[in-house]
Parts: C-alpha cells; sequence; structure tokens
C-alpha cells in the first residue's frame, strides 16, 4: 500500500476547508486537484492531464448522461402543463388538511426525480395547502424531507448512479455493475435517508405529533389562516414557464412517462441483470419529445426546452467533474492506504460507520451539499472499511457507504447554503430562514437516531 505520506491528505484537507470557509464545492475541490497536481510532481500542465485522464472515460460519461438526462426529463414535466393541470384536479376533490399533507408526501415520493422533486412538489401543492390551512414552513419541509432523502434510497434516481461513479476502483468494485450491486445492497442501511421519510409520514398521519418551532407555525396556520407569519419574506420561486402550444395533459406528460422510466428500469434488471437507468430515461426523454411534436410544440420551443434543462442540471454536472479528478489524484498518492495506516492502530473498524456518519452531517451541513460531501468522504471511508474486512464487500463497507450517504443528505435537504433546501423553500412560497428553523428539530431527531443505530451495527459489523 504505498502512498506518499502525509503530503496525500494535503488536497483532501484543502477541498475540506475551503468548502467549510467558502461554500462553494465546485471551487473549492478545482483548487484542491491544482494545488495537489503540484505536490504530486505533476508539473505545469498536471491539472489537464488529470482531468483528460479522469473525465475522458466510460464511467464519469455514463455517470454525466444520467444527470443531464434528468434534468431534461423535470424541465419538460414542467413545460408541459402537466403541474398546473394536476393542480387544478386536486382543487377540485376538496381534499381535507390531514389528506393534503399525506398527498404532498406521496407526491414527492413518486416524483423521485432528485432534489428537484421538492420545487416540483411545493408548486404543485401550494395553492391546495394553503386552502387547507396548512403552514408554508410544513408544506416546504414535507417538500425538501421528500426530496434528497428518498432520491438517494431511490434505485430509479440519478443518486446511486453517482454515488457508484465514485466507489469504482475501490476494494474489489471494479466495474459500474458491481459499484451499482453494491450501492443497492447499502440502500436498506441509509438509516436517516429512511427515518427522514417515513417521518414526514408519521407527521403528516398525525401519529408523530408537531414538536418545536414547528408546532408554533401549524397553531397559527390554523387557528388564524396566516400560511406565513407577519413579517415573513417568502422565496417566491418559478419554475420553468408552460408552453402555449400544447394543452396540458396529466396522464400523457406526466403518468405515463414516469411509469414508464420505472417499468423499463425494473424490467431491465430481471431481465438482463443490470438496472439501465441511461437508457431508461433516454427512451422517456426521447418519446417525449417526439409526443410533443405531435401535439403540436414547435421545434425551436423543444429545443429551447432541452436546452433549459441540460442547464438545470449543470450544477451537479461540475461537481462531479471535479469530484472524479480528486479521487483520481488521491488514488495516485495513496491517500487511502496513508489513511489506513495511520488509522489502523486506534481507529476501531467499530466506530467507522458512527464516526463517518457524524463526519459527514457536520461538512454537509457547513457547505450545503451531498454529492461534494460524497466526492470527499467516499474516497477516504469506503477504501478503510475494505481494509477492515480484508477486500470483501462486508457489512461494515456497507455501513460506511450508508454512512456517507445519509450524513451527506442531513445537510442537503436542512442546511441554509443548501440549493435543495433553497428550492423547497421557493416552491412553498416559505421564508427561507424560516423553513431552515423549523426543518431542523426534525432532521436532528432523525439523525440522533441514525447515529445510534450506525453506533450498534458497527459493533455488530465488526
Amino acid at each position: 500500500m504505498e502512498n506518499m505520506g502525509f503530503i496525500s491528505l494535503i488536497p483532501v484537507i484543502i477541498a475540506v476547508a475551503l468548502a467549510l470557509i467558502t461554500k462553494n464545492t465546485v471551487f473549492s475541490l478545482a483548487l484542491a486537484c491544482i494545488i495537489g497536481c503540484f505536490l504530486a510532481g505533476k508539473g505545469v500542465w498536471g491539472f489537464t492531464d488529470l482531468m483528460l485522464e479522469a473525465l475522458g472515460n466510460a464511467d464519469f460519461i455514463w455517470v454525466a448522461l444520467i444527470i443531464l438526462l434528468f434534468g431534461v426529463l423535470v424541465t419538460y414535466y414542467e413545460k408541459s402543463g402537466a403541474i398546473s393541470g394536476f393542480t387544478q384536479f386536486l382543487e377540485a376533490k376538496n381534499i381535507k388538511r390531514k389528506g393534503v399533507q399525506l398527498l404532498a408526501w406521496a407526491l414527492g415520493l413518486f416524483c423521485f426525480a432528485d432534489s428537484m422533486s421538492g420545487l416540483f412538489v411545493g408548486s404543485v401543492m401550494r395553492r391546495i395547502s394553503d386552502r387547507a390551512k396548512i403552514s408554508r414552513e410544513k408544506l416546504s419541509y414535507i417538500a425538501d424531507a421528500t426530496a434528497s432523502p428518498f432520491a438517494v434510497i431511490c434505485p430509479y434516481s440519478s443518486w446511486p448512479s453517482y454515488v457508484a461513479g465514485l466507489i469504482i476502483g475501490m476494494g474489489c468494485i471494479a466495474d459500474r455493475k458491481t459499484a451499482m450491486s453494491v450501492v443497492f445492497r447499502a440502500i436498506p442501511l441509509n438509516f436517516y435517508a429512511i427515518l427522514s421519510v417515513l417521518m414526514v409520514g408519521l407527521i403528516a398521519l398525525g401519529i408523530v405529533k408537531d414538536f418545536g418551532p414547528m408546532k408554533k407555525a401549524e397553531r397559527r396556520a390554523e387557528k388564524t389562516g396566516k400560511v406565513l407569519r407577519d413579517g415573513a419574506v417568502p422565496l417566491s420561486g418559478t419554475v420553468t414557464e408552460e408552453s402555449s402550444s400544447i394543452k396540458p395533459r396529466v396522464l400523457l406528460n406526466f403518468v405515463l412517462p414516469t411509469v414508464l422510466l420505472v417499468v423499463i428500469t425494473v424490467l431491465t434488471e430481471f431481465v438482463g441483470g443490470e438496472m439501465r437507468i441511461l437508457e431508461a430515461v433516454t427512451i422517456v426523454v426521447l418519446l417525449m419529445s417526439i409526443s410533443f411534436l405531435i401535439q403540436g410544440m414547435p421545434l425551436t420551443e423543444l429545443n429551447e426546452t432541452f436546452i433549459q434543462g441540460i442547464q438545470g442540471a449543470m450544477p451537479a454536472l461540475l461537481v462531479l467533474a471535479v469530484a472524479y479528478p480528486l479521487n483520481t489524484l488521491s488514488s495516485e498518492m495513496g491517500t487511502a492506504a496513508y489513511i489506513v495506516s495511520v488509522t489502523e492502530k486506534f481507529l476501531s473498524p467499530a466506530l467507522l460507520p458512527f464516526g463517518i456518519f457524524v463526519i459527514c452531517t457536520l461538512l454537509s451541513f457547513a457547505t450545503g451539499t451531498s454529492w461534494g460531501t460524497y466526492a470527499i468522504c467516499l474516497p477516504l471511508a469506503v477504501p478503510m472499511a475494505f481494509a477492515a474486512g480484508g477486500g470483501k464487500v462486508t457489512l461494515l463497507v456497507l455501513l460506511c457507504i450508508a454512512a456517507v450517504e445519509g450524513g451527506g443528505v442531513f445537510g442537503d435537504h436542512c442546511s441554509p447554503v443548501s440549493d435543495t433546501t433553497i428550492m423547497a423553500s421557493m416552491g412553498a412560497g416559505a421564508d427561507h430562514i424560516d423553513h431552515v428553523k423549523t426543518q431542523l428539530p426534525y432532521a436532528l431527531t432523525c439523525a440522533g437516531l441514525a447515529a445510534v443505530l450506525y453506533l450498534v451495527l458497527g459493533f455488530v459489523a465488526a
């Protein structure tokens, strides 16, 4: 296990420190790569050579295409007018308060298209929620806590694909198929994400009563009808402008494409032995494009919508584009090998899942990004777990992967600087800081329970 000693840690330390200070993951990872290239003796052109090496491969292209096409799919949903049509349908049903909360929760689970679902659910349910006297804080919480927490445990979203791309080459994970299999096996152990999603449902049902600042907000809305507190400054988020050239068709432009995406993904797993997520989303986007043209959308408008979807996915793609080079550089410098050699004498494998989860929650909350946290922490945590497990995919390895995923999601959906948190506030039309303050006690409760489970199972796995 050759390594460059403490020098191999410097790029990672720079990435973490800068991410905490600047709260800009892309800048932090990129600068860490540049400095790391000089430390590794790659010379003036080391960074560009590293980028070509890390990004010019099938694994990166595979994940990047999935991210881009999911961005297009979400934009298609909005452009078709299916969202407004779905809203009008629900308003006619006169659903009561508890039913509205459950519907918002179910809609968040159904629309698993990454963290964008927070914006989607809030936008769809806002008018119905206001009429039922549900606080904007509550709606933004429901939308937020069923966005990234569900996306990371949903096999049909781009999140498992992203994580799989990051762990290729670690331990015995040699290719995409093996990586996806390992990520799917870790899903039941992602306690924070599971608890977060379940808690929303329990609160919507009234089984778990509202507490903390949320209780006060809900009491205000229910008794006075004020869905926003006095003096609140709501984020008035907007989604993609609907097309005037086609009629809103919820079944054709929303329900059927989503069902088709799920069916294709599941069938390819059972028939071919591998979930073809890229192929599934490609087929759905292609069929929706053809459908839009048949429905009367001009080709120029379709092209603009497609480009808008790609633009919406660019922030995630940028994180990926600097995460891969840092992972490659860390591998070349022997970062994981050095950490293992230093920590194996005093860091008990039993404490790995618990420690990793706590570190990732702090890092993701400070930076507001889950994918950036994954890019920094997975290359460190997973090799350590493999070293403790003899190079095999053991329960400890699965726990550590799940701990990184869950810890990253914590900050992604409750940090005030997170784009997911901001989108949930925008979709629901809530005051952003009010959303953060009312959601945080719920998130901390789930995180505390998850930490205890990782602590207990860590000793079992070891």
